[in-house]
């Protein structure tokens, strides 16, 4: 008897049985499962009861993000507060306020350290995603840069001491061993999935993540407002940490102006410093509790060897661009930054916009070549869960609407203003436009190419074993030295030529993937050194939103002043996000 007639037969017996009216019932006549029903063993299984872990595993998140919401709050309304003269809120009472929070958090990284070494299950996987080499790498190099600044602050705090608050000079100090610790911290347990203390370790690491976004706020309010008043006089901002310089408590001195100048120039590497490691911190707190199946999750093994299989079209033109934008910053910050004459000024700021049309529209036409490429690129696309993925893809599109908003600030401003129409303008109106386009199609080559899997591993073996796995080969179409013993006994001819014309196509398409994927890592390395310098130029003192007059007298120096304090510091961060997430696309390719 078949397989096929015993489940008819079944199912007959089962469809008998409910006609009759004989249901399958209990002692109370309750209706139970039909044991030869396959389908109330698995479309409709029992009730499971849930593992009070994970119900309690959305609570957990909950109130962490809850505590994060209102530190993050209270952060920003302390920043805020302290940045305007006529709130009475003083530079010295956030410093008290961060300065409580970063001891806190210090010695919360310590509990976890001691913590997860002595459990022995507390780590039972790893995120091979979280916390790459070139991630921790540049973590590492802005906390050093940091530290630098922390030793000009220090010192330039110390000039005043006989005037200032205790706190002014504790503050670097304790942020310093933050900044020491936090980078161990994140070094060595960046990948970690834990499963000890989870609402505990849940609940500091979202401590950890608002302390970072707290200096943050403080470091770009205080960069923003001291070039705000630099270029607006007029500006109703104070600088938030600079009341020593007032004339109750002057800067006089050579070392002290050094000391300023310092710990001013450093401020990008600090900014950087703290929104690397939130995001870090922000995946450890995704990861925990986490479990990874290794067979399920590809883990690829990817050696970071750069310009291997380029041909340093890439580089070249990007370093060209680089050293190209230096020249224009250095012009840039002598004829517009020393109060020269308008014609002067005037010659900065074309300059400045020419360069930056150049540069926007040689990585819009590179992006949009790569996307192209992907359209013929082979390589599956990568659908597994990666929370490093999803935040990097997010920071992206979030990231972009702070230079979107000055763009579209900015449109208007040249559209609506009829009376003024120079080349300043015609320059200021392609800048903005080409600014929004560069965003987009960069946004979209990098998306697509982190949700691409690395290529695969034919192109790692041997070519004489794919010929031995040939059921008829022809010696004479293929250089290689095969052994007759590996070979069939008798080939037909006919079968000989397709096998040959296989071979033969096979090896083109493999040169043209090989060709494909050359021409992404020149653009990927292209992109990158484009970024580099798209970051260093805003972020180290070329502001045209402030220089050019047009916005300023359309909006008023206060609206405008508050529109570039909030959204150029997403822009400058979007450039060093995307210099870090390019690495990795070029990498993947």
């Amino acid at each position: 008897m078949t397989e096929d007639s015993v489940w008819n037969d079944t199912e007959s017996i089962r469809r008998e049985d409910s006609i009759m009216g004989s249901s399958n019932k209990d002692d109370k006549g309750n209706l139970g499962p039909d044991p030869l029903s396959p389908i109330s063993h698995h479309k409709f299984p029992l009730a499971v009861p849930h593992n009070p872990k994970d119900i309690w595993k959305k609570g957990g998140r909950v109130f962490s993000v809850l505590l994060a919401i209102n530190l993050v709050l209270l952060s920003c309304t302390l920043v805020s507060g302290g940045a305007f003269e006529e709130v009475h809120v003083y530079d010295y009472d956030v410093f008290f306020m961060l300065t409580i929070v970063m001891v806190i958090t210090i010695a919360w990284m310590l509990f976890y350290l001691l913590n997860t070494s002595r459990h022995q299950n507390a780590i039972l996987c790893k995120d091979s995603h979280a916390g790459p080499i070139w991630l921790r790498g540049g973590l590492a190099f802005f906390a050093i840069l940091t530290l630098v600044m922390g030793v000009f602050k220090t010192g330039y705090y110390s000039s005043f001491s006989h005037c200032l608050s205790a706190i002014k000079i504790t503050y670097p100090i304790v942020q310093a061993l933050f900044v020491i610790i936090q980078t161990y911290f994140l070094w060595v347990s960046a990948k970690d999935c834990v499963h000890v203390h989870l609402d505990v370790t849940r609940c500091g690491l979202m401590l950890t993540l608002t302390t970072n976004l707290a200096v943050w706020m403080s470091a770009v309010t205080d960069e923003s407002v001291h070039k705000a008043q630099m270029k607006l006089p007029n500006s109703t901002h104070r600088i938030a940490g600079m009341k020593a310089g007032s004339t109750k408590c002057p800067c006089s001195g050579k070392l002290c102006k050094i000391f300023q100048d310092g710990y001013y120039w450093l401020y990008p590497f600090n900014i950087e410093y703290s929104l690397f490691a939130s995001a870090m911190v922000y995946i450890m707190w995704k990861n925990v509790g986490r479990l990874i199946d290794q067979h399920t999750n590809h883990i690829h093994h990817l050696k970071f060897k750069f310009f291997k299989g380029t041909y340093f079209l890439g580089v070249i033109t990007g370093l060209l661009i680089v050293m190209l934008g230096l020249a224009v910053l250095i012009v840039y910050e002598i004829r517009v930054n020393m109060h020269l004459d308008s014609k002067a000024k005037n010659e900065a700021l074309s300059i400045y916009y020419i360069f930056n049309i150049i540069c926007l529209s040689l990585t819009s036409l590179a992006s949009i070549g790569g996307s192209i490429v992907y359209r013929f690129d082979k390589r599956v696309m990568d659908h597994d869960k990666n929370p490093t993925r999803t935040l990097d893809v997010a920071l992206l599109m979030g990231a972009a609407l702070g230079q979107y908003a000055i763009s579209y600030y900015s449109i208007v401003a040249i559209v609506a203003n009829k009376t003024s129409r120079d080349q300043i303008s015609a320059l200021n109106l392609s800048y903005s436009l080409l600014m929004i386009a560069q965003h987009t199609f960069q946004n979209i080559f990098i998306i697509e190419g982190l949700h691409r899997q690395p290529p695969e591993e034919e192109d790692k073996t041997d070519p004489q074993q794919d010929i031995y796995g040939l059921t008829f080969v022809n010696v004479n179409a293929v250089s290689l030295c095969v052994p007759e013993s590996a070979l069939p006994s008798a080939t037909p001819p006919a079968l000989a030529i397709q096998s040959s014309s296989e071979v033969t196509q096979s090896i083109k398409v493999s040169k043209k993937m090989h060709w494909r994927r050359r021409f992404l890592k020149e653009i990927s390395l292209f992109l990158l050194l484009c970024n580099v310098i798209l970051w260093i130029m805003p972020a180290f003192g070329a502001r045209p939103q402030f220089d050019n007059t047009q916005e300023r007298r359309f909006y008023g120096d206060s609206m405008w002043a508050a529109i570039v304090d909030i959204c150029l510091p997403f822009g400058i961060f979007y450039r060093m996000h995307a210099v870090a997430s390019l690495l990795e696309v070029y990498i993947m390719s």
